[in-house]
């Protein structure tokens, strides 16, 4: 749910990840079966081969040819033998799904996109990415591996990989979460995850492409939330280029004093106070600090800490 979870994205500073596969957004991609089998069979292990064949035609398994006695007299046996995982079965595979997880915990837009699968393929995409999601706070990396999964049966729907290249994102791996998120928006020409692949540019060592992307035309129709988001970005990737300055005009102009106690009014006092202290101006760095821990309800940030920190230091 990109929208939900923005409390954990960049502050200015150096990239964060904290992105949950959306649970809203559409897709006009069509399902891609890649050469599966039809009902969401595991990939193809590799086929015939020669006339002794390591592997038989049906699931892969490799036959070891050998005699567990004379031939002719009880004669020579297969043992079976199961062949070891390739890397790209492993990701088809994906981590163990948790028995409670159903699918049933997405939200209906989710399903909706799904059903253009074949019911049992659905049925496992679709846990795969709620176990995604139930996993992105404490443990992305297996979140990641779970959209991975999900990507590996469907990957021309919009709303799979949006969910991989969040929790790519999440999980601290950029470019691939720029590659995945990219992918998404050409499959359905939504320009909410700019913010999100913005910063992939910042982690990547690209802030020049993080500000194209901030004076994307399109980003002036934001809603509020993504807006703060996508000025969070352009003044960390000002500060990444060294123009400190910049980066504060830029916070300046965002709706800093706004009342509302809403996750995004925290965020961007905080990135203020943040860019305040790495230019040096302790006091009004310290001022922020406490106007957004004033704000700050659900401990969303470290301003109280920041805070005293601060206060400690000016005493020493």
């Amino acid at each position: 749910m990109a929208e939900q979870r923005r409390n954990q994205r960049p502050s200015g500073g150096k990239p964060t990840g904290g992105g949950r596969p959306s649970s809203s957004r559409g897709s006009e991609g069509r399902p891609d079966r890649g050469g599966r089998p039809e009902r969401g069979g595991r990939p193809d292990r590799g086929g015939r081969q020669d006339s002794r064949g390591d592997r038989d035609a049906r699931g892969g398994q490799s036959r070891d040819r050998r005699q567990s006695g004379p031939r002719g007299a009880g004669g020579g046996r297969y043992v079976e033998k199961e062949a070891p995982r390739s890397a790209d079965q492993a990701v088809y595979d994906g981590p163990e799904l948790p028995e409670d997880i159903t699918g049933k915990e997405l939200d209906r837009a989710v399903i909706a996109q799904l059903k253009g699968l074949p019911e049992k393929l659905a049925a496992r995409v679709a846990r795969h990415l709620a176990a995604a999601g139930a996993l992105i706070d404490e443990d992305p990396e297996t979140a990641y591996q779970h959209t991975l999964a999900a990507r590996a049966r469907a990957p021309r729907l919009a709303v799979v990989r949006e969910a991989a290249g969040e929790a790519a994102y999440a999980a601290g791996h950029y470019s691939e979460a720029l590659a995945d998120l990219r992918a998404a928006k050409r499959m359905n020409g939504a320009t909410a995850y700019l913010p999100i692949i913005a910063d992939c540019h910042r982690a990547l060592g690209q802030p020049e492409q993080a500000l194209k992307l901030a004076k994307s035309p399109s980003v002036a129709n934001f809603e509020s939330e993504a807006k703060a988001e996508m000025t969070i970005v352009e003044a960390g990737a000002r500060r990444d280029m060294g123009q400190m300055d910049a980066a504060l005009r830029t916070l300046e102009l965002a709706p800093l004093q706004s009342k509302n106690r809403a996750p995004w009014v925290v965020r961007l006092r905080y990135a203020y106070a943040d860019t305040l202290e790495a230019a040096g101006r302790t006091t009004d760095a310290l001022a922020w600090f406490h106007r957004t821990h004033a704000i700050d309800g659900d401990e969303l940030t470290d301003a109280a800490e920041r805070a005293a920190l601060l206060e400690k230091t000016q005493r020493d």
